[in-house]
């Protein structure tokens, strides 16, 4: 009948404390899951392997709800499979977080009254070390809070030495096959960071600035173009027009002079130029835009930088040491001066890139960098996708996916930090140029020294899944945990990160690609659905709720809402609803416990067990399926809610209540369903355990005597199923259902006896009168019984003495007031809705109001009758 018997020995049970308190259990026993090891992965194990790494979160972090959310998908998924018998690994680890970790460090030297030049490099780097011993990695213990299953003896760090071999080896192979270059391009440049940043670490945000239309040239030979950054104008090389518009063609080759300087530029004529925009002429400034920079590579112009590192103008003139913003309204100033303004808008709502991490405005600058050649890495990218090697999950992100790595432009990896893997490349006195790989010397000597930059965080991160378990080298590790089995990560970073892990894994794993699957879940956003900000006051700090409802309550709440690739509301009400379910669940199991469940033997032939222990077993075994499927489908919302509901409904509201009259009558009834609620709870507490790790644990030891519910069976589908028994019991529900239903109508108390007589001959329901007479409080019918309500309900027949419990007279007036108003809200309604020129007139939210108002009185109306025909007469 079953496959779920534990071998386990029972022990003599423990007994429950009163209420469930869990900031007295869930410390204490998550250290003892990693004293016992429970979590670690043995790569000479024999066992298929399962692995997930974490997504790297930085050493500056703290956990916020999208690290509480994502963790607890990945926890879930790891403790099933490690129940399932997999060696299991979910690796941890940490990334060095270059630019956001030198910020932190530099703002600690500031309050010191120095800067890291105070310092020099090495002592900056030394600082920053020290630092990440000291504060560093708090996430590290608010993960354990949360009680992440992760492998700890195998964490690792993006700086640490290891894999700080594998970026240098990987770095040099792409340079060897030509995939590294080093070119000047424009880039984005934070002039508060003080650094390149990639395309992908640039918010855009709509901002009110000017736009301002501006004359170039002298009489016939004038021009007018227009900019929202008039400042750049001081970098101008040249005019650009369509060939093809009439207007400028009498221009085109000619030399026009430039506002506010000594300078001459040509007008140019170039494809890029839309001529329906404005004048349909652009002003070209190819240091300082990256489309006026193609322009000019394409027309042989020259590049003018005129701003340093600090967005501080440089040109000679008048505005030299002004800042960008300064020098923009002395710039237009002084061409309003001269007449040359054609016209102004302000404000001019439009959309500008800022830093993602301080939130200053970025400026395109031409900059020598380090580039990584991407195009046949997003091909293989894409490739692997599209030919079935890799899932996405949900599959219609996989046009986002395409999206991105079929139009990536080559990759800026260069970044002016001291913090980070420097770039592994010297310079020689007379122009050499030398990459070092680990096992290389470096070159020495006069005139030689290292290129200042390093990597871009995502350089390093992207070899995640595969330096983590020890690559370059060829480590048992690699070879049993590479590829992973699953990347469970946010939509939001599948270009920042899952891109950059595709396009490294195929290239250095010899075209296996780093997972099999992408599972790709949305965001965490406050009940009404806004994104979580402190700027908004609703962000929430996970901690803070842990503290108040535990940490099985926060865990269930968020992965109740975990729909594949869909954003997650999450409101402090579902989280106490969480600890509402985690209670129930504990005063279940202890009521078990003291009525006797067991663990204890097989379970009896089917032959010897009642129609309820028959229906919550053949339910169970359904549960168990459900749960299997959707786990492999990503389905957390759909799973969470079925174990939910058959738990707290199924379980605890029906057949611990249907079995109380059998445990009240002992004997081996009684033992025979103290064997079937063993093993019923058992079961359901394996199956919640990936989600609710703490409450299960303490109540399956408890239960069975076990060692850790960490380390027992995933329950199993014996494909035991009782339909009969199923259908038997849906009957019993609805009369149950229905005689509450019609006791709370009638205005009686859930406690209140009343005398009643049950005629349940020749139905399924016989066997059951004890249980239904117990369940809603109906006493034996005396000599004086008289029925006066009669309740014809699942082909049995209900018969109720009302007569000293209600006022029948004083019912029948009331329910009489209530039909007489929802048959007036019923009238008035139709009345709006049959009046032509009122539908004409009113919104459609106002029409939808009046018939959601007559739906409402139509179903009171039929309520209401039910009841007075139920009621005796008076």
């Amino acid at each position: 009948m079953t496959d779920n018997a534990q071998q386990q020995p029972s022990a003599p049970h423990t007994e429950l404390p009163t209420q469930y308190a869990p900031a007295d259990v869930e410390g204490p026993l998550y250290e003892r899951w990693v004293e016992r090891g429970y979590f670690e992965a043995d790569a000479k194990s024999d066992k298929p392997p399962y692995t997930i790494v974490i997504p790297p979160p930085n050493v500056t972090g703290s956990l916020h709800l999208g690290h509480a959310f994502e963790h607890t998908l990945i926890d879930a998924l790891t403790r099933r499979k490690r129940m399932q018998g997999f060696e299991t690994l979910w690796q941890p680890g940490m990334d060095h977080a270059g630019i956001a970790t030198q910020n932190v460090v530099e703002r600690e030297l500031g309050k010191e009254g120095k800067s890291r030049h105070d310092l020099g490099r090495e002592a900056f780097v030394e600082r920053v070390w020290q630092w990440k011993g000291e504060s560093g990695g708090q996430i590290s213990g608010q993960m354990r809070r949360l009680g992440d299953g992760v492998a700890w003896s195998r964490e690792r760090f993006t700086m640490d030495e290891g894999l700080s071999q594998a970026v240098q080896t990987i770095f040099k192979r792409l340079y060897d096959d030509e995939l590294i270059y080093r070119a000047e391009r424009i880039i984005n440049w934070c002039p508060r960071c003080l650094t390149a940043i990639s395309d992908i670490e640039v918010e855009y945000q709509d901002d009110d600035g000017e736009l301002v239309s501006m004359k170039y040239g002298e009489g016939d030979d004038t021009i007018v173009v227009a900019t929202t950054r008039a400042e750049t104008m001081l970098g101008d090389t040249a005019v650009a027009v369509h060939p093809d518009d009439e207007r400028y063609k009498h221009l085109v080759g000619k030399e026009i002079r430039l506002p506010l300087t000594d300078r001459f530029i040509p007008v140019v004529a170039d494809t890029h130029v839309d001529p329906e925009f404005g004048t349909g002429a652009v002003k070209v400034t190819p240091a300082h835009d990256p489309n006026d920079f193609e322009i000019g590579q394409r027309h042989n112009l020259p590049s003018l930088t005129v701003m340093d590192e600090h967005a501080v103008i440089t040109a000679h003139g008048p505005f030299q040491g002004l800042d960008r913003l300064e020098a923009r309204s002395a710039i237009v100033a002084a061409l309003r001066a001269e007449g040359r303004i054609v016209a102004e808008k302000r404000p001019y709502v439009h959309s500008v890139g800022h830093c993602s991490r301080c939130k200053t405005t970025i400026e395109p600058r031409l900059s020598m960098q380090w580039w990584v050649k991407v195009g046949p890495l997003a091909k293989a990218a894409g490739d692997a996708v599209r030919d079935g090697r890799v899932k996405i999950h949900p599959q219609e992100m996989e046009k986002r996916y395409f999206d991105w790595v079929d139009n990536l432009h080559d990759w800026c990896i260069s970044r002016q930090l001291w913090w980070g893997h420097r770039i592994p490349v010297w310079y020689g006195p007379n122009g050499e140029v030398v990459c070092v790989g680990p096992d290389d010397e470096a070159p020495t000597g006069e005139g030689w020294h290292q290129d200042t930059d390093v990597l871009d965080t995502w350089f390093s991160s992207g070899l995640w899944p595969f330096s983590t378990l020890g690559w370059p080298e060829q480590t048992e590790s690699l070879a049993k945990f590479y590829p992973n089995s699953v990347l469970v990560t946010g939509y939001d970073i599948l270009f920042f990160w899952v891109a950059r892990m595709m396009m490294f894994g195929l290239y250095a794993m010899d075209g296996t690609p780093p997972f099999h699957t992408i599972a790709l879940h949305g965001m965490v956003r406050d009940q009404f659905g806004k994104k979580m900000s402190k700027s908004f006051g609703n962000a929430v700090n996970p901690l803070d709720w842990m503290d108040k409802y535990g940490s099985d309550a926060l865990r269930f709440t968020l992965a109740r809402g975990a729909n594949p690739g869909v954003d997650v509301p999450i409101g402090e009400d579902w989280v106490q609803g969480s600890r509402n379910f985690a209670n129930k669940i504990w005063n279940a199991t202890r009521f078990a416990l003291m009525n006797g469940a067991t663990v204890d033997g097989p379970l009896p032939d089917a032959s010897a067990l009642s129609a309820t222990d028959r229906w919550i077993l053949s339910r169970l075994n359904s549960v168990v399926a459900e749960v299997d499927a959707l786990y492999e489908d990503f389905q957390f919302a759909k799973l969470s809610d079925a174990l939910f509901h058959f738990a707290w409904d199924e379980v605890f509201d029906w057949y611990v209540e249907l079995s109380k009259t059998t445990f009240m009558a002992g004997g081996e009834p009684a033992k025979v369903s103290g064997r079937v609620l063993g093993e019923v709870l058992d079961v359901t507490l394996r199956l919640l355990h990936p989600i609710v790790p703490f409450v299960t644990d303490t109540l399956w030891t408890t239960l069975t005597g076990g060692e850790s519910v960490v380390v027992a069976d995933w329950p199993k589908d014996s494909g035991f199923r009782d339909l009969a028994a199923e259908r038997e019991i849906e009957t019993l529900q609805s009369v149950i259902t229905e005689v509450r239903r019609f006791r709370a109508d009638q205005g009686l108390q859930p406690g209140q006896r009343v005398p009643a007589r049950l005629t349940l001959d020749g139905t399924a329901l016989a066997p059951h009168e004890a249980a239904i007479r117990q369940l809603l409080r109906l006493q034996p019918e005396g000599e004086s019984f008289a029925a006066t309500a009669t309740l014809p309900v699942g082909g049995a027949t209900v018969a109720l003495d009302l007569s000293g419990t209600i006022d029948v007279a004083a019912e029948r007036k009331r329910l009489a007031k209530d039909l007489a108003a929802a048959e007036k809200e019923k009238a008035q309604a139709n009345a709006k809705l049959g009046n032509e020129a009122f539908l004409a007139k009113a919104p459609d939210q106002v029409v939808d109001k009046i018939r959601t108002r007559l739906a409402k009185a139509d179903e009171d109306i039929t309520r209401i009758q039910s009841q007075l025909e139920k009621l005796p007469e008076a």
